[in-house]
């Protein structure tokens, strides 16, 4: 799926359950704009893109955000700290 197109990602990820993991921003953009409760997105923000690093902090912080990606979130991994928020995002008013 490397290189389907962004709603692909996403309706794919929607229908089989899953969770986006991404360093591209764009997911988390987009699924905030969508109003949607599914799927979770996990951003690795830990500067520059060093596979390595970003594999020990997602393993490191794993049994933390677990829950929280199967209930529907926005999590964002950086070196010092985790952001999250829950899904959807903004009012459905």
């Amino acid at each position: 799926m490397e290189a389907a197109p962004d709603i692909e990602i996403f309706s794919r990820a929607a229908t089989e359950n899953r969770v986006i993991l991404s360093a591209d921003t764009d997911f988390a953009t987009l699924l905030a704009l969508r109003e949607e409760t599914k799927p979770s997105v996990i951003l690795l923000r830990c500067g520059p893109k060093r596979p390595a690093l970003q594999v020990q902090l997602l393993l490191a912080n794993l049994p933390a955000i677990e829950e929280l990606a199967e209930k529907g979130s926005i999590i964002v991994i950086e070196e010092t700290r985790i952001r999250v928020r829950s899904l959807p995002i903004g009012d459905k008013e």
